[in-house]
Order: C-alpha cells, then sequence, then structure tokens
C-alpha cells in the first residue's frame, strides 16, 4: 500500500518522520536540535508554555492562558505528521529535552495549511524562528503543501518579519483586528539566497566562536594516566596552549604529569564561561564530559581522541551520544581524531589548541585537513616553506565541523586571504559547490582530494555511497571555481603565489633565464601549464656584471605584452647572485606584475625575494625546487583569475517551465504504485506528460506490430517518417540497420519493416510487446544525447554528449551538476571534444547550439526541483540548423532521498 493518496497527499497514520530530525547551527552560532513533537512531549510542552511571559501567550492564542488544558495538550501533542505537523526546537538537560521553539501547521485545504510559532523567551533573538519555518516548510512541502496562512495580532511585527525575511512574497490584509498573512513555501530565488545567507551568517559565527575563543579547558583521562596515549594528548595540546597567546586564559582538568598551571579535579571546580575545550579521553567517557561542558558556555569542543565511528556500529552510536550532547547544549564539535586547531590573532599572537608543538608562522592562509596524521606532514611542508597561516583545523572524521563551515568562516575573515583544503571525503558535495562558489568569488580556494577520483571513504566518515563516474567530483570542483591540484605539495605551491603575489592579468609568460637549454626547458613547462610564452625571453649569463643584470631585469619589466613572470637561475658554479634576487624583488612588487622564480638554494617565501611596493604592500616572489612546479602553480592561479573575472551567469528559469506541476504528477504516479523504493519505469505517455510541464515536447511516435500498423501510423503522422526497431541494441543504430529515415511512401515502409524484423530476429528480447516504432521525420542535423541521473550522493547529475559509440567508448561525455546557471550550460555543451560539430565544423552550417542549451537548462530545472526523478535519457535529440528535436525519452521515478538542504547539518 502507498503510504500517499491518489492526489499526492501522504496517508493518516504514517509512522514518526524521524529523517526530519536535525541539528541546526543558530544566528548565534550555538546549535539545537530540531525534531517533529511526540505524545511524550506532554509535560515538555506545558512547561515551555507556562514558562512562557503573558504577552507572548496572548500574541499565540490570543487570549491569556496560564496552563494549557489537558485537553488542549492532548490535541497539540498528537499529531499524524501528515495534515497536521509539529517541529520543536529542543536544548538538553539533565532532565531531559527542553522545548524552546513550536512551530506547527495544520492543513485546511489540498495544498493549503495554517501555520503558528512560539519561540521562548528567552531565547527570542537566536533566530529560532526562520530556522523552524525553514524546516516546517521543507516538511510541509513533502506532504503536498504548497502555502502557508496565518492570522497575527498586529503587534506581533516580529511573526509578520520572519515570513518576509525569509524571503516568500507575503500578501497580507487586516480585517477585525487581526492580520491574515498567505504566501506560496516553494522555494524562490529570492528564499533560497535568504537561507543560504542565514546558514552562512550562522556557521561563520559559530566557527568564530571556536576559533577566536578567549579561555580554554583542557580534558584528560586522570592524574594517573600519565602513560596513556590519551593523556600524551592532553599534556601535549596543554603546553602548548600555555606557550601561545598569554591573553588565553588555561584551564585543565585531568591532565597528568607536572604542569605548570593549576590542575582541577572535576569540571565542576572550573569557573566559566569558558569558549573551547579540547578533549582527550577515552571514547567511553566523551560523552559525560562533553554533558559536563554544557555548565561552562563551551562554544565548541576538540576531540583528539579515537574510538568512535571507524570502530563500527558500537563506535557510532558513541559518536551519535557525543554530538547529541554538544548540539543539545549549543556546542559545535571538531574531530574525533582532530589533531586540533591553530589561531592567529592580532599582533601574530596565537592560540595553538593542536599537536604541533612547533606551531606554524602567523600568515593569511587559512588550511583545513581531516586526517590527523596528514596534519603532521602538511604543517611540516608549511613550517619549511615559511608560510603563515591565519587559521588551521584538523576535523578527523568531520562529524560535525567540516570544510564547509571554514569556508562560511574565512568568506568573512579579513585576516583570511587564500584557503586551502585537504578532503579525504566529501559529505554533501552540493553544499560544498555552493559554498565553495561563494567564497571563490571572493578568495582563492585550493583543494586536494584523498585520491584522484576523490571518493575514497576513510573509516569514520559518514558519506552516501554513489554511483557517479570519478568526473563528477571534478565538474563539481570546477563549477564552484576551486583550484585542484594533485597533491599537498601543489597545494601550498599554488597558496603561496596567490597569496603573496596579484593575481595574473593574463596568460602571456616572459622568462628570464640562465642559458639557452634552460629557457627551452621553461619554455616548455610554462606550455604545460596552459600559459603562453609571449616571446619576450632574456637570457642572463652566469657571470653577467650586476649593470647588465639590471638591465636585464628592468627590460623583461617593462615588456608591455607579458603578464607574468618566470625566473629561472641554476648556476653550475658560485652561489646566489644576491643582486638579481634583489632586482626582481623590487621590480615584481613595483609593477604588481605577478612573479614566480626557480633560483637555487632558495625555496618558498624568502626575505630575498621580498619588498614593498609604492603603497608600502610588502609582496614575496614565491621560490620553487623546479621551473616545472613553478610553472604549475603560476598556470593554476591564471586559470583561477580568468573564472573569477569571468560571468558567471544567472539561474535557470526556462519559460513555461513548471516544475510545480512535474512534482503533483509523479506524487500521483508514485501513489498509484505499491510501496517501497524501486524505480518505477515511466511509459512513453506519462514520459511526455512529465516532459510537458518544463516544455520539452518530443516528436511523436506509435509503436506497432506489423507492416499494416507501421503503414497506418505513418498515415496519421504525416509521410515521410522514420522506422525504428525497439531491440535496445539497434534502437538508435542507423548504421547498423536498426533505424531507417525519410521512408516516404507504403511500399519503402512495407520493405523496411521487413528487413528490419529480419534484423532484430536475432536478438532475443525486445522493448515491450511492439518491435517497432513509427515516428515523424526531424530535420537533419547532428544527434545528440542528454541524461541525468540522480546519485545518492551528488544529487542529479546532467551529462551531455553527441550520440554514437564514439562518444560513449571514448568518455567524451561533459557532467553538469545542478543547480546550473546559463553560463554553466554553455561550457557543458562546449565542453566535449566532439562539440566543434555543432558550430560548423569542415564548412558544415553551424546548427542551433541555443535551442540545444535551452533544451538542456529545462531537463536541469526538472531535475533539480524534483528529486523523484531517478533517471532521464533523451536520446537521441537531433540538433538542426533551427532547432531541437528529442526524438526518444525514457524517465523513472522513485522515492526522494535527497541529502542537501540549507537547513540541515550533516549527522553521522
Amino acid at each position: 500500500m502507498a503510504d500517499v493518496t491518489a492526489d499526492g497527499r501522504p496517508r493518516p497514520g504514517l509512522p514518526y518522520p524521524a529523517a526530519w530530525e536535525a541539528d541546526v547551527v543558530l544566528h548565534d552560532g550555538s546549535t539545537t536540535h530540531v525534531r517533529p513533537l511526540r505524545p511524550d512531549d506532554a509535560d515538555a510542552l506545558q512547561a515551555f508554555h507556562v514558562g512562557q511571559s503573558e504577552r507572548s501567550t496572548y500574541l499565540r492564542f490570543f487570549a491569556p492562558l496560564e496552563r494549557l488544558s489537558d485537553r488542549d495538550l492532548a490535541r497539540l501533542v498528537n499529531v499524524d505528521h501528515v495534515d497536521r505537523v509539529a517541529l520543536v526546537a529542543v536544548s538538553s538537560g539533565d532532565d531531559g529535552d527542553q522545548i524552546i521553539g513550536v512551530a506547527r501547521y495544520d492543513r485546511i485545504g489540498t495544498d493549503e495549511a495554517e501555520v503558528a510559532f512560539n519561540i521562548a523567551d528567552a531565547h527570542q533573538g537566536r533566530g529560532l524562528g526562520s530556522v523552524l519555518l525553514e524546516h516546517l516548510a521543507a516538511a510541509a512541502r513533502e506532504r503536498g503543501v504548497r502555502r502557508f496562512v496565518a492570522e497575527v495580532l498586529p503587534q506581533n511585527g516580529r511573526m509578520i518579519s520572519v515570513f518576509k525575511q525569509a524571503g516568500y512574497e507575503v500578501r497580507q490584509r487586516t480585517e477585525d483586528g487581526i492580520v491574515a498573512v498567505g504566501f506560496d513555501i516553494d522555494p524562490t530565488d529570492r528564499s533560497l539566497a535568504v537561507m543560504a545567507d542565514r546558514e552562512h551568517r550562522a556557521e561563520a559565527r559559530s566557527m568564530r566562536g571556536v576559533l577566536h575563543a578567549s579561555s580554554v579547558v583542557v580534558v584528560g583521562p586522570g592524574a594517573d594516566a600519565a602513560d596513556t596515549f590519551a593523556g600524551r594528548l592532553a599534556s601535549r595540546v596543554l603546553a602548548n596552549l600555555l606557550v601561545g597567546d598569554p591573553s588565553v586564559v588555561v584551564h585543565a582538568v585531568g591532565v597528568p604529569g607536572d604542569v605548570p598551571t593549576p590542575v582541577y579535579e572535576r569540571l565542576a571546580d572550573v569557573p566559566g564561561p569558558v569558549g573551547l575545550a579540547v578533549v582527550a579521553v577515552p571514547a567511553a567517557t566523551a560523552t559525560d564530559v562533553t554533558r559536563d561542558l554544557a555548565r561552562l558556555d563551551v562554544h565548541g569542543v576538540v576531540v583528539l581522541t579515537a574510538g568512535y565511528a571507524e570502530e563500527g556500529p558500537d563506535g557510532r552510536d558513541r559518536q551519535r551520544a557525543v554530538l547529541r550532547a554538544a548540539h543539545g547544549a549549543g556546542m559545535r564539535v571538531v574531530g574525533p581524531s582532530s589533531y586540533g586547531i591553530v589561531s592567529t590573532r592580532e599582533g601574530g599572537l596565537q592560540l595553538n589548541a593542536s599537536l604541533a608543538e612547533v606551531p606554524p608562522p602567523p600568515g593569511r592562509i587559512g588550511l583545513f585537513c581531516q586526517s590527523a596524521p596528514l596534519s603532521v606532514a602538511l604543517l611540516a611542508a608549511v613550517r619549511r616553506r615559511g608560510i603563515g597561516v591565519s587559521q588551521f583545523v584538523s576535523a578527523g572524521h568531520r562529524a560535525d565541523v567540516s570544510g564547509n563551515d571554514l569556508m562560511q568562516f574565512w568568506a568573512d575573515d579579513d585576516g583570511t586571504d587564500v584557503v586551502g583544503l585537504y578532503l579525504e571525503s566529501l559529505g554533501n558535495p552540493r553544499k560544498f559547490s555552493r559554498v565553495a562558489r561563494r567564497l571563490s568569488l571572493l578568495k582563492p580556494v585550493i583543494v586536494v582530494t584523498a585520491g584522484r577520483s576523490g571518493q575514497v571513504v576513510p573509516p569514520g566518515h559518514a558519506v552516501r555511497p554513489t554511483h557517479a563516474p570519478p568526473r563528477t567530483l571534478a565538474e563539481v570542483l570546477r563549477q564552484s571555481g576551486v583550484v585542484r591540484v594533485e597533491n599537498t605539495h601543489q597545494l601550498l605551491d599554488v597558496a603561496q603565489v596567490l597569496a603573496h603575489q596579484p593575481l595574473p592579468a593574463g596568460r602571456r609568460t616572459a622568462i628570464l633565464a640562465s642559458s639557452a637549454s634552460v629557457a627551452a626547458l621553461v619554455a616548455e613547462a610554462v606550455a604545460a601549464a596552459g600559459l603562453v610564452v609571449s616571446g619576450h625571453v632574456q637570457l642572463l649569463a652566469e657571470d653577467a656584471p650586476p649593470d647588465r643584470v639590471r638591465a636585464a631585469v628592468d627590460a623583461l619589466y617593462d615588456d608591455a605584452d607579458s603578464d607574468v613572470v618566470v625566473v629561472v637561475r641554476i648556476p653550475t658554479v658560485g652561489g646566489p647572485d644576491t643582486v638579481l634576487q634583489d632586482c626582481v624583488a623590487q621590480r615584481a612588487a613595483r609593477s604588481r606584475r605577478t612573479t614566480v622564480a626557480c633560483i637555487y638554494d632558495l625555496h618558498g617565501l624568502t626575505p630575498e625575494l621580498t619588498a614593498r611596493d609604492d603603497d608600502g604592500r610588502e609582496w614575496t616572489v614565491p621560490a620553487y625546487s623546479t621551473p616545472e612546479d613553478a610553472a604549475l602553480a603560476l598556470g593554476h592561479a591564471a586559470r583561477y583569475a580568468r573564472w573569477r573575472a569571468g560571468d558567471r551567469g544567472r539561474p535557470l528559469h526556462p519559460e513555461g517551465a513548471d516544475t510545480r506541476s512535474a512534482r503533483r504528477l509523479v506524487a500521483g504516479w508514485l501513489a498509484a504504485e505499491a510501496s517501497g523504493d524501486g524505480a518505477i519505469a515511466l511509459d512513453a505517455d506519462r514520459t511526455a506528460q512529465l516532459l510537458a510541464t518544463v516544455g520539452v515536447k518530443p516528436l511523436p511516435s506509435t509503436r506497432v506490430r506489423d507492416a499494416d500498423e507501421a503503414v497506418a501510423a505513418a498515415e496519421r503522422i504525416g509521410w515521410p517518417v522514420a522506422l525504428k526497431t525497439t531491440v535496445a541494441a539497434l534502437r538508435h543504430r542507423a548504421d547498423l540497420g536498426g533505424v531507417r529515415l525519410d521512408v516516404a511512401d507504403e511500399a519503402e515502409l512495407r520493405a523496411d519493416v521487413a528487413q528490419v524484423l529480419a534484423l532484430a530476429a536475432g536478438f532475443e528480447t525486445t522493448d515491450g510487446d511492439e518491435p517497432l516504432e513509427v515516428q515523424a521525420m526531424a530535420p537533419h542535423g547532428s544527434a545528440c544525447v542528454v541524461r541525468s541521473v540522480e546519485d545518492p550522493l551528488f544529487g542529479p547529475i546532467i551529462s551531455f554528449g553527441l550520440a554514437g559509440d564514439a562518444s560513449d567508448l571514448l568518455g567524451d561525455i561533459a557532467y553538469g551538476v545542478p543547480p546550473l546557471t546559463d553560463v554553466d550550460v554553455s561550457e557543458l555543451v562546449r565542453t566535449a571534444r566532439a562539440a566543434p560539430r555543432l558550430f560548423g565544423y569542415r564548412g558544415l552550417p553551424a546548427l542551433d547550439v541555443a535551442a540545444l542549451e535551452d533544451l538542456i537548462a529545462r531537463v536541469s530545472v526538472l531535475a533539480d526541483d524534483l528529486p523523484e526523478l531517478r533517471s532521464l535519457e533523451l536520446n537521441p535529440v537531433v540538433v538542426s540548423e533551427h532547432g531541437a528535436a528529442v526524438l526518444g525519452a525514457r524517465a523513472s521515478i522513485s522515492r526522494a532521498d535527497r541529502a542537501d538542504a540549507t537547513r540541515r547539518l550533516p549527522r553521522v
């Protein structure tokens, strides 16, 4: 039995919707838990009501109401999660969950519901109303509700403003002293932007509370645990904190060994409030420690120890328990298995709440690394190069805090110019893409993923499975504008040029080399990196006098036809040329022309290649071990600069596309099928109905069994026609005889039917009972294939390629991950290597690429707005000089299971 009715409404009596539970970050950076209301919440709801002020109660119920009657209480807590839905925000305490906010709706029509909110007086101003509205609207859309209405007292301006500030188009009128408001809850560009902005500000503030903590408590396993691993972790991080920023107040509890600071026996003895806790205790006791930290108003907990989700189901339960305790008390969690955090303060002082005995120098590069062991290697390389760091965060298993949270923070942080991320896994690629694109438009983001595919899932990481090709992640990163590199060595190579040199103005490259052979080597490396040698190549002999050195450097930077400079000096005898180093540093700073160098005995960021420009700003020419490293880093910088300066496009809104109607259709079809999670293949008629909602109309076709039926179909459609077999292996293969085109009359059609049936007889199965299909002829052009597949991890994935075996066998398929912009669609079409066939290849007329892009845009919008669309294939799509015709379409649908929304905080 399906769990929705024929009109798309879920049936009453559904089980408790656990999927609606989520931890959320509020406006003030703290966290809370949102879940559906349960019957056993009666006492908590009564306590919430009694604790409200008289004014709040009056605004909610339009009357003074000291207590809820037993009847009212029973009615409020007993909801069916369909027509009557209630969500509560709760905080955890010693006495269980305490309700701090309630949101509910009651359906009053097919797709309309009356909505009401009530936020605890002590928690108003934290953004609870906005968060609950986002959650309630999402739940309502799942239940077929598309519009909220409410009756509000005129003095309840706060509630009316919540509706308006959510980005919905609110209509209101006043009758008999009551303000009636109503608004559609389907997402719009504005409402999505508002949600994304709320999410950004909340997550950035939560990270600010962690990274800018002015007091820290280190919790160890106990004074008698000096020989344990947890004891050594606690002692190390405490020692590092005590030699860091002296303005940070440091407390210690249960840290073994001879510690030069008072050590408390119990957390209850620590004076609060405390901004940050670093916990190094066995996993079995971590939950109790986390609960005890709530009394200190801790913003964030860094968990150094392991023993959690990487150890299987029992470990996952321990990890969930720690998260529940932390989020219920408003705390973020970094880890488990974290290496810690380092944060640079004003004046270059550092909060070193990490295991790094020697922290990286202060600077303007933000680094994020999931793995604790790789953090050791990464920080060692940072120190060797002299790279300065604004913040460093190791998220370990990233059970809570992830790279997305840090990117939200770095977008607003004036002390960070460049961001580098080492990612072992992406738990939410769609959110990553949204957040990274926003940040990349402001600051460079450099990413290295574990493995080339980026789909490695280390033990302990909560990641959905994926069936997407490895290139999908590359497309997500490309669309986001991030610089993807192969390893941490390249990450630092690129970071040091982007942080210490201006963005390249272009790709034209001038070269200064110590010999002709070296110049040739550098020119090859420059071309391989995607740069262009401008023609200005200066050769400077090893024994050149200072005047000759200065003249050569001046000539190089005076060249108006170059955008970037590569300097390479590899002497066969002798030491460094101090004159050359000084001249390059001075001219690079004054000209602000992006420069990289490969100079013997210099590596990373050095004083020898540092100078100030005319405004007094300091610039450093980064030094590399090899010319190839220098050129590769410069090439990445140039590509990023070009992406950032380019037009990123506008959201897609194809004329006539109505995804709301598509959702209603699919809900009805799913209701008519047996319950289950399997995919349901749509027949041709339903596929055509679904595509029609977004303005896509396949050419009409008719399935037939024999020549008589084929002729009758052709008479109805109109000559000429196309004849196709329904055998899957031959369906689109005109070259093998499975498709006959431009069939002009009955005699030709009957002959073709006999030949196609004979050809198909060698195959065991056909698609359906009818072995043939007759279709109207499309104008001649190039055949393409457009597909959409719903992936458990990435969500909808759009692919495009020209039809044929060559495209499939050679992998000439371009991928895009919605939401796409019009520029994204244009790039998707042009990414395929065979795309020149669409633009007038070898003198042929150019085809109607605009019509093809419009078609892809409609598919993208449908796939993005309809998570129930399991798969869609348009094959072939014939692009002619005037238009794009869809000749074949297949689709399947299933229950929605997309793990992406701005309102959700990932949970294990």
